[in-house]
């Protein structure tokens, strides 16, 4: 039997998705935050969710704006994915001081981030208050992906952009593939 030590209930559910998530207030002005409570939440319609503590500077833009963009983050991008997480758009501009490219959105006012392999395009549908964190329950109107990670057959390997996660307080790039979905039961012939 393996010894377990019990401790005191929290969020040990590693590793989590890093995103940044894009927006523009009402008056245009951009901002970035670092997410890192972030999950797929149905397939049809498309819908995630993004959990952000009320306190934050974003939390009001988010709230009154209900549109965003969740930004997929690579090993390029961990520096700036950091900065955005630690940094208050309050304060400064994190699209000037991280060098990011804001690129218009199709169906929302936030900006995408250029450097970034896959932005979502999101509209708030319903905000959830939970407790420390807000949920922001989202579909997703558009996908942006960038073509330099498509093969000849027009597959997208997200993989060879490096994609990273966070882990309970550090950044880690994904791995090696161990197997697709369904390799488990699949015969071998």
């Amino acid at each position: 039997m393996m010894a377990k030590e019990l401790w005191k209930p929290g969020n040990m559910l590693y590793p989590l998705p890093v995103v940044m998530v894009s927006m523009a207030d009402r008056d245009g002005k951009m901002n970035i935050i670092t997410i890192a409570w972030a999950g797929t939440v149905c397939t049809n319609p498309p819908m995630l969710s993004i959990s952000v503590r009320p306190e934050r500077y974003s939390y009001l833009i988010l709230k009154e704006t209900g549109e965003f963009v969740v930004n997929l983050t690579t090993r390029e991008l961990a520096y700036a994915t950091d900065y955005c997480g630690v940094k208050s758009g309050a304060e400064v501009d994190k699209f000037r001081e991280t060098g990011l490219t804001p690129l218009p959105a199709e169906k929302v006012k936030a900006p995408l981030i250029g450097e970034s392999p896959v932005n979502l395009e999101c509209r708030v549908c319903r905000l959830m208050p939970l407790g420390s964190h807000h949920m922001f329950l989202a579909e997703v109107v558009a996908v942006h992906a960038d073509r330099k990670y498509m093969d000849e057959k027009s597959k997208f390997h997200l993989e060879k952009a490096d994609p990273i996660v966070y882990s309970h307080g550090a950044y880690y790039v994904c791995g090696e593939q161990l197997g697709t979905f369904g390799y488990s039961v699949k015969r071998m012939g």
